[in-house]
């Protein structure tokens, strides 16, 4: 397949991730995948939410927004109903692979803000928000200091069908183009967290769904790699 940047069907962009990127929080990373480029800031509080308070159990949350020089015309900093949909998503990836009772009553808010979008906003996030929470993580005082919170890592890609075929981490020149897209969220040992999917007016069928999965995989794998090689000394997985 040829791909209008040159990349191979299952290829990657550009990656490039920096730890600490800010002073204060306890976790930062700035990941950029190609043209696309999100700051994650991770911050903790020692409370819980009111329905957790006397649980024991700790809370690990997301917000996203895209900032409003994000995209060639600006980009209202109102919170819409995609933007909701995807903090939910970067949360429910992220407490995914966490042990709540681990973390103790304490809350940790991962903060994704999109400073340049080019495609693969929320799977950028998602993984750049991993790095972010296992640094913030090592700053606290936790219940068993033996038992951390995260029992394995997550990842996200995207993968769609472009002029036919299968593409993996779509930009987006490719993801208006795409017949299908999709986001895949796994762990780095190997299980699904979340496949969202669509036809964008086309439909697909099992084999090229299940073509779509294992680019989403091998995606996954190669930024799992990545992820283990920026924390160093810090992955436990």
């Amino acid at each position: 397949m040829a791909r209008h940047d040159g990349r191979k069907a299952n290829q990657l962009r550009e990656l490039k991730i920096k730890r600490r990127f800010t002073k204060n929080a306890a976790g930062s990373v700035l990941i950029q995948t190609g043209a696309t480029t999100v700051l994650c800031t991770a911050s903790v509080e020692s409370s819980v939410p009111p329905w957790l308070k006397g649980s024991g159990k700790g809370w690990i949350t997301a917000e996203y927004n895209m900032l409003p020089g994000s995209t060639p015309t600006r980009k209202s900093r109102k919170v819409d109903g995609r933007t909701t949909e995807i903090q939910r998503l970067i949360g429910r990836s992220l407490r995914a692979v966490a042990d709540l009772e681990a973390l103790g009553e304490q809350m940790i808010t991962v903060d994704c803000d999109v400073l340049d979008a080019d495609g693969g906003t929320r799977t950028a996030s998602i993984t750049g928000a991993f790095i972010a929470l296992v640094d913030a993580l090592q700053t606290i005082v936790l219940p068993d200091p033996k038992k951390f919170p995260l029992v394995d890592s997550v990842a996200a890609v995207s993968v769609g069908l472009v002029n036919g075929a299968g593409a993996l981490d779509l930009d987006y020149i490719e993801d208006v183009d795409a017949a299908v897209d999709m986001n895949v969220v796994m762990t780095g040992s190997g299980k699904f967290v979340e496949v969202q999917g669509a036809g964008e007016e086309a439909t697909f069928t099992e084999e090229e769904l299940m073509k779509l999965i294992q680019l989403g995989k091998h995606g996954v794998k190669v930024l799992t790699e990545a992820q283990a090689k920026t924390l160093g000394k810090k992955w436990l997985w």
